[in-house]
C-alpha cells in the first residue's frame, strides 16, 4: 500500500507529490452538483478533478469545481504545460474551467483531451460554454497555448517521457472514458461515470484496472438507492469492491459521490469498506497517496 494523507478540505495539502512513481492528490470528490455547507467539510462538496502526476508530470483528470482549487496551486508553479483528461463533458465535469488560472496565462500550454466523441475534440462544446451569455469570457481562438485533442476512448495516449496512459469506454449517457496511468509496476484507475452491467464485474473492466493500486471508482449510489436509479449511468460501492476483488486491486477510492449523502452517510460508507477491503475509502478533498518504491518501502516497514 502506498503512503496516504486524509486531511479535510480545510486543510488542504499542497505538499508536493512523489517525483517517480505516481501521485494522487484529489480536489473534487461529488457527483451531478457541487454541494458546500455543513454536511460537506470533512469529505468535499467540490466536483470531480484529481491531479495526478506520473515520474512528476503533471496530468489533470476532470474539470469540475475542484479544478479552481487546483489552478490557484499551479499560479506560481513550475510547470509550462497541462493536460486535462476529460471522462466526458456533462456539466459537472467542465464546470471548473472557466475558472482555473493558468487558462489564461499564454505562457502556459494547455491540452484539453475528450475521448468519448467519436474521435472529434471538446473544442466546439467547450467554446459554447465560453460564450455569452453561458460565461462572459470568451476563448481566443487565435490562442497557441490551447489545444484540443479528440480520441477514441480504448486508444492508448502517449506523452513525452515514454509515459502511456491507456483508456477504455464507459457505459454512461452520451459515452465516458476512463484512464489508467502506469509506471515502476504501480498502477492507478480512473473509472468515473460508469454503470456496471450486472452483477458480476465484466470482463473487460477487470482486464482494465487489474493489479492497480488503486481504484478511483463512481460510487455514486449504494446498492439500495441504486433500484430506482438504474439507467442513469452511475455505480455502486458493491460493484467496485466486487470489481477490485476480481481484478486483484489493493484499494478502491469510492469516488463521485452523491450530492445527497452527507458527512454521516460516506463515513458509514467508508467504515463498510474498510471492514470488506482494508485500506480502502472514501475520497476526500486534499487527500493524497504516494505509489514508489520508497513509500511502499516505508508502509511495509511501519511508522
Amino acid at each position: 500500500m502506498g503512503k496516504m494523507d486524509t486531511r479535510t478540505p480545510a486543510g488542504l495539502n499542497v505538499a508536493p507529490l512523489t517525483t517517480r512513481g505516481i501521485g494522487v492528490r484529489f480536489f473534487g470528490v461529488r457527483g451531478s452538483i457541487p454541494v458546500p455547507g455543513a454536511g460537506t467539510l470533512i469529505y468535499g462538496g467540490n466536483t470531480a478533478c484529481v491531479e495526478i502526476r506520473v515520474d512528476g508530470r503533471l496530468f489533470i483528470v476532470d474539470a469540475g469545481s475542484g479544478l479552481a482549487s487546483l489552478g490557484n496551486t499551479l499560479v506560481d508553479g513550475p510547470e509550462g504545460s497541462f493536460d486535462i483528461l476529460l471522462s466526458h463533458l456533462h456539466q459537472d465535469h467542465i464546470v471548473g474551467l472557466p475558472f482555473f488560472a493558468p487558462l489564461y496565462d499564454p505562457s502556459r500550454r494547455i491540452r484539453i483531451y475528450a475521448g468519448n466523441l467519436g474521435g472529434q475534440t471538446p473544442e466546439t462544446a467547450l467554446r459554447t460554454m465560453f460564450s455569452p451569455p453561458l460565461f462572459p469570457i470568451e476563448l481566443d481562438h487565435k490562442a497557441k497555448h490551447l489545444d484540443f485533442i479528440g480520441f477514441q476512448a480504448g486508444e492508448t495516449l502517449r506523452f513525452d517521457g515514454g509515459i502511456s496512459v491507456r483508456t477504455t469506454p464507459l457505459r454512461h449517457p452520451g459515452g465516458a472514458t476512463g484512464y489508467r496511468f502506469d509506471a515502476h509496476g504501480h498502477a492507478v484507475a480512473y473509472v468515473c461515470d460508469f454503470e456496471h452491467a450486472g452483477p458480476a464485474p465484466e470482463s473487460a473492466m477487470i482486464d482494465f484496472v487489474r493489479n492497480c493500486d488503486l481504484v478511483i471508482y463512481d460510487t455514486t449510489f449504494t446498492v439500495e438507492d441504486y433500484v430506482a436509479c438504474m439507467g442513469w449511468g452511475h455505480s455502486t460501492i458493491e460493484a467496485g469492491l466486487a470489481l477490485c476483488a476480481a481484478a486483484g486491486a489493493k484499494r478502491l477510492a469510492a469516488f463521485h459521490h452523491n450530492p445527497d449523502y452527507d458527512d454521516a452517510k460516506l463515513a458509514e460508507i467508508e467504515a463498510l469498506l474498510e471492514r470488506v477491503s482494508p485500506g480502502s475509502f472514501c475520497a476526500r478533498e486534499g487527500q493524497a497517496l504516494d505509489f514508489n518504491e520508497i513509500a511502499l518501502s516505508r508502509a511495509r516497514r511501519g511508522p
